[in-house]
């Protein structure tokens, strides 16, 4: 039997265990398939119902070189139904993302190309290696995003930046993404793991209740007119503040 698209490991203890995906096609540096992106919108699910922190990453060296070509041509012979199979589970795993209560960390080595740059602007937190490579490279290659990068990213850096980005395939190191706000920090390669432990240890510290609320703020926001998102912040800090543990960590804050 092949081995599975994905991985998923749960570690430490319940009530604060970090959940660990590992896109698993190596020999095709986790190209995008149906089964991958079933997959990996099954275990962030899975995996964010027992976890306090989910981390993504692929294995081999590389996060997602995008969708596989090997895989796009088969569905393409079989028509357009077929191909929509494959936009349609892959759009379906990013989206999730913006769901969960738990915040999800992209862990970014090697190549982050087409599918898996998109898969970068989806995450919650981004941390990259120095020397990673990301990029759209879809209009290099005479094809249109597929993956959610003509909405995401003009919505993280507007549309004219995105759009130069997409049309010009603009590879970025790791540094780069950080400097555009694409990032939130990058590491050397002897200090990677440095610094996907430290994001994780510092999510930990949060509290759930409290990160589960602003994650669905955010995403609601973005949907909303400024007016309407200022209101509802509002409603949800008191559904926050109503929460009877967290008015007993008020007090206790208080009285110190």
């Amino acid at each position: 039997m092949p081995e599975s698209p994905v991985l998923t490991r749960l570690e430490g203890p319940p009530g604060h265990a970090v959940g660990n995906v590992v896109l698993n096609r190596p020999q095709a540096r986790n190209a995008i398939t149906v089964a991958l992106a079933d997959g990996l919108h099954d275990a962030l699910v899975d995996l964010a119902g027992r976890a306090r922190v989910v981390v993504v990453r692929g294995a081999g060296g590389h996060f997602c070189a995008g969708g596989d070509t090997d895989e796009v041509t088969r569905l393409a012979a079989e028509g357009p139904d077929a191909l929509r199979r494959l936009f349609t589970a892959f759009h379906r795993a990013c989206s999730v993302v913006a769901t969960l209560p738990v915040p999800v960390v992209a862990a970014v080595e090697g190549s982050a190309a087409a599918g898996g740059f998109e898969l970068v602007q989806a995450a919650d937190v981004v941390v990259v290696r120095d020397d990673a490579v990301l990029a759209d490279n879809h209009a290099r290659l005479g094809q249109v995003p597929a993956g959610g990068g003509s909405q995401r990213l003009p919505r993280a850096l507007g549309a004219q930046r995105a759009l130069t980005h997409i049309l010009l395939g603009e590879r970025l190191t790791g540094a780069e993404a950080v400097g555009l706000g694409l990032a939130w920090r990058s590491a050397p390669a002897e200090g990677f793991e440095a610094l996907v432990t430290e994001v994780v240890e510092r999510l930990l510290r949060t509290d759930p209740g409290a990160t589960a609320r602003t994650k669905r703020l955010v995403h609601e926001g973005l949907r909303l007119p400024l007016e309407d998102g200022l209101a509802r912040e509002t409603d949800v800090v008191l559904e926050h503040l109503a929460d009877p543990a967290v008015a007993a960590r008020l007090e206790a804050f208080r009285r110190r």
